[in-house]
């Protein structure tokens, strides 16, 4: 009898885990539904563009023919000055149509830009969120069961993917408040000096984990900006972050810093694997990443960049990126005005 009992719990069990995956393969199901219906509906709108564009141009056939009518009409010289009229309504008529299918055939192909680059960030986005989430979910359903010596170390772990967290969420806040006028800057009195070593500091682990030869030429005078000292210590931090992603090991990152004219000047140099022509007149653009820098090095929104120059920007500065093409290096050149003391 209770070995019969055994059975039937244990057959009840694995009807109740049967349940529980048919139900989650139908909450998946109905994702992909309703990605399927967006995506008809956005082909339908698509669809409807085409038509009101083809409609123009139809439109636009047809008062060409009425114009040349009218033009083989006025070759008599009995033309009055109401034929004239017309003539002249209907030529701008069909100049002003010639025009509206255009941009309308200009928009459309924006619009289709547009919607492709959404839905690679969507998808870019989602996936840099979820790979924090894997370690973190993975270590939460350990924990009850890991020797208490081990839980500073998942304790670290944890962090760090939080961490990690933060700064995607982060950098995606500060492009939302750039395209919107609302950066907020806590500027005072600031020695630049001191900001770039303490950015040194910050970025020194990773150069010396990625086998890289770093260097920096600074001056011993201070040289100071009215700036919000988080915001330039990001800054640099960001600059040099790409420079040590993108350079493989064995590689140089050079800083040089120099002042000129009441401008400060920084350099920052790599031997990595550089921008293609393609790419180097869009790399301060939101979500746009070089294709030979994705296959490098995969990880990254492509916002980075877009953050430092609407940052550089805030404070009054530039920031201009070279690079010579496919594995020939970077660099990255940025001014800040310097306040006289």
């Amino acid at each position: 009898m209770n070995e019969a009992n055994g059975k039937n719990e244990q057959a009840l069990a694995t009807a109740a885990r049967e349940l529980f995956l048919l139900g989650q393969k139908t909450v998946e199901a109905r994702a992909v539904l309703a990605a399927l219906h967006k995506e008809l509906n956005d082909a339908n709108t698509l669809l409807a563009d085409n038509q009101q564009v083809e409609q123009l141009i139809e439109a636009n056939q047809q008062l060409v023919l009425a114009i040349l009518l009218a033009q083989s009409d006025a070759e008599t010289p009995k033309r009055t000055q109401e034929e004239q009229r017309l003539y002249l309504e209907m030529r701008e008529a069909n100049e002003q149509l010639v025009i509206a299918a255009l941009s309308a055939q200009h928009l459309q192909a924006a619009a289709e830009l547009a919607l492709e680059q959404q839905r690679k960030v969507l998808t870019v986005v989602a996936h840099e969120l979820r790979n924090p989430l894997t370690p973190i979910s993975m270590i939460a359903g350990r924990l009850v069961r890991v020797p208490s010596e081990e839980l500073p170390r998942m304790q670290k772990l944890i962090e760090g993917q939080v961490q990690h967290m933060s700064r995607l969420v982060e950098d995606l806040l500060d492009v939302a408040r750039a395209s919107t006028g609302k950066f907020h800057l806590d500027c005072s009195l600031v020695d630049m000096t001191q900001i770039i070593h303490e950015s040194i500091d910050i970025c020194a682990p990773v150069m010396i984990a990625h086998q890289l030869h770093f260097s920096a030429e600074l001056p011993d005078c201070a040289l100071m900006v009215n700036g919000d000292p988080v915001r330039l210590t990001q800054i640099l931090g960001n600059l040099l972050g790409n420079a040590a992603k993108y350079t493989p090991a064995g590689g140089a990152v050079s800083l040089s810093v120099t002042a000129e004219d009441g401008v400060l000047v920084i350099n920052i140099r790599d031997t990595g694997i550089g921008i293609t022509a393609k790419a180097l007149p869009f790399i301060f653009e939101p979500f746009v990443q070089d294709v030979h820098a994705v296959g490098f090095n995969g990880a990254g929104l492509g916002i980075g960049l877009t953050v430092v120059r609407e940052l550089i920007e805030a404070h009054g500065g530039t920031v201009t990126g070279q690079s010579a093409g496919d594995g020939k290096g970077s660099e990255f050149v940025v001014t800040l005005p310097l306040v006289s003391h």
